[in-house]
């Protein structure tokens, strides 16, 4: 989940969409959706997935991400966790 800072909702929210479209279209990518939780609005959801880890590392290297990446402390209330999934069924 990615929790905006106090005030930051917008900008988060903006910033996060900015990353959909790019992402969509690397060769790698597999699925990219952001959801905003209903009942706790500031608080993201970007369900992702990567053909593979070196997609997911591509993705990450890319400068749109490497641009967000360097407003997380300005727009975050807390640092990135990724999950990790492994399908079941």
């Amino acid at each position: 989940m990615l929790k905006a800072k106090a005030g930051q909702r917008d900008a988060l929210r903006a910033a996060l969409s900015a990353l959909v479209p790019s992402t969509r279209e690397e060769p790698g990518c597999l699925d990219y959706t952001l959801f905003e939780l209903r009942d706790e609005p500031g608080s993201f959801y970007m369900r992702e997935s990567f053909r593979d880890q070196a997609a997911l590392d591509a993705h990450f290297a890319t400068p749109y991400f490497q641009a967000f990446e360097k407003r997380v402390d300005e727009l975050l209330d807390a640092p990135i966790r990724l999950v990790f999934l492994e399908k079941v069924a």
